[in-house]
C-alpha cells in the first residue's frame, strides 16, 4: 500500500509541475495586453502635451493620434477572440496530463513491470545471482576480498575484467593469479595484453618482459612472438622487427590465419612477403589454448581474419580435449571461448563434455558451472551448485 501511495503523490507532483505553466499562461497574456493598452494611452497623453507645448502641429497630432488609436483598437478588440483558442487548447492539454498520462503510465507498469515482486536487498541478490553478470562479478569480488589467496578465483575473474575493459582490475587479477597459481602462457599473455591495453596499444618494456617469460614456457607461442616483433617495430628498429616477423612467418603453418598480417608488417618494415615453410597444422599446442583474451587480442586483425583466427584456435583446443579430456584448464578455456564467440549451443555442449570428465559434485565441476552461469550458458541437467563462490 505504501508503494501505491508514493506513486500517487509523485504523479500529483509531476502533474502540478506540468500544469503550472499552462494555468499561468492566460494570465500572462492578459497582463501583456493590459501593458500594451497602457503604453498606447500614455502615448496619447504625451501627444496632447506636445500639441499644447507647440512642439507639433495640429495636423501632425491628428495623424499620430489616428495611428495610435488604430493600434489601441487592434489590441483591445483582438483580446476576446484570441483568448478563447488557447483556453480550449490548454484544457485538452490539462485533461491529458491529469487523466490520460497517469493512466497510460499505470497500464504500462502493470503490463511490463512487476508490482508484485518484493524488494530484494543486495545480500539476497548476491546469494542468488542467476545470469546477472554484474551480480556474479560482485559476488566473486566479495569472495576474493574475504579470500585473497584463491588463485583460481583471480584466474577466472581476470579475463572477465579484460573483456569489460576494466583493465586496471584485470592487471591486478592476472598478477594475483600468476603469483598464486604460477605463470602459464595463457596468464602471461593475458597480462601482457592488459598492459598493452593500458598503454593504448604500445608494447611497453614491462609487457615485453612478460611476453619473453611466456616464450620461455612455450617457445612457439605465436601471439607472444608477434607482440615482441611489434615492440621492435614500435621502438624504431625496422631491421630487427623485420627479422622477427620473418622468423614467425617461416615457422607458422601454411594456412595460419595470422600469416597475412605478419606479411603486412614484413612489408611495412622494408621486406617482402615470406612463404611459410611449415606444413598445415593439425591441432597442437603451438596454437595455444584460446581464452577470452585471445578474442580481445585479435582486434588488430581484419574482421574476417580475426574470426578465422579465433575459430581455428577454438577448434584446435576442442580437438585436443576430445583426445585428452583430463585437462580442466582446457575445458574452462573452451567454454569461455565459445561463450565469447556467442556460440551458446557449442558452449553448452562443451560444458556437458567437461562435466563428464570433471563431475559437478567436485570443486572443478563447480567451477565449470560457475563459469557457464557467468556467461549465461544453459546448465539444465547439471547439479546445482553455488559456483565459484560459496
Amino acid at each position: 500500500m505504501l508503494f501505491w501511495i508514493l506513486v500517487a503523490v509523485l504523479t500529483a507532483a509531476v502533474a502540478a509541475i506540468l500544469l503550472y505553466p499552462l494555468l499561468r499562461g492566460a494570465k500572462a497574456a492578459e497582463d501583456a495586453r493590459a501593458g500594451e493598452v497602457a503604453v498606447y494611452r500614455d502615448q496619447l497623453r504625451e501627444l496632447d502635451r506636445d500639441v499644447s507645448g507647440g512642439l507639433i502641429t495640429a495636423d501632425e497630432a491628428d495623424y499620430a493620434r489616428a495611428e495610435i488609436g488604430r493600434r489601441l483598437i487592434a489590441v483591445s478588440g483582438a483580446a476576446p477572440v484570441d483568448e478563447r483558442k488557447p483556453v480550449r487548447h490548454h484544457r485538452l492539454t490539462e485533461v491529458f496530463i491529469v487523466l490520460i498520462l497517469p493512466i497510460i503510465g499505470l497500464c504500462l507498469y502493470i503490463n511490463t513491470g512487476r508490482p508484485d515482486l518484493p524488494s530484494q536487498p543486495l545480500e539476497a541478490r548476491l546469494a542468488s545471482p542467476g545470469n546477472d553478470m554484474a551480480v556474479l562479478v560482485a559476488k566473486a569480488e566479495r569472495h576474493l576480498a574475504q579470500n585473497p589467496g584463491d588463485g583460481k578465483g583471480w584466474d577466472v575473474l581476470a579475463p572477465i575484467y579484460f573483456s569489460t575493459m576494466r583493465v586496471s582490475d584485470a592487471e591486478t587479477a592476472y598478477r594475483n593469479a600468476i603469483r598464486l597459481l604460477g605463470p602459464s602462457p595463457a596468464r602471461l599473455d593475458g597480462l601482457a595484453e592488459t598492459l598493452m591495453a593500458i598503454s593504448e596499444g604500445v608494447v611497453t618494456e614491462d609487457a615485453r618482459k612478460v611476453l619473453e617469460q611466456s616464450l620461455t614456457l612455450e617457445p612457439n607461442n605465436p601471439r607472444a612472438r608477434f607482440y615482441i616483433a611489434l615492440s621492435l617495430e614500435q621502438a624504431g628498429r625496422p631491421d630487427a622487427a623485420r627479422g622477427a616477423f620473418e622468423a614467425l612467418a617461416k615457422q607458422s603453418p601454411a594456412d595460419a590465419p595470422w600469416l597475412p598480417l605478419v606479411n603486412e608488417h614484413i612489408a611495412k618494415n622494408g621486406g617482402t612477403a615470406v612463404a611459410s615453410s611449415a606444413q598445415p597444422a593439425a591441432p597442437s599446442s603451438a596454437l595455444g589454448g584460446p581464452t577470452a583474451e585471445d578474442v580481445a587480442a585479435a582486434q588488430t586483425l581484419s574482421t574476417s581474419d580475426r574470426q578465422q583466427m579465433i575459430r581455428t584456435m577454438v577448434e584446435s583446443l576442442d580437438a585436443k580435449l576430445t583426445a585428452d579430456p583430463d585437462n580442466f584448464e582446457g575445458w574452462m578455456r573452451l567454454v569461455r571461448s565459445y561463450a565469447v564467440l556467442n556460440d551458446k549451443d557449442r558452449a553448452a555442449a562443451a560444458l556437458k563434455r567437461g562435466l563428464a570428465a570433471f563431475p559437478a559434485s567436485g570443486d572443478q565441476g563447480r567451477q565449470l558451472l560457475a563459469l557457464a552461469r557467468e556467461f549465461g550458458i544453459a546448465t539444465e541437467g547439471s547439479v546445482a551448485t553455488e559456483g565459484l563462490v560459496e
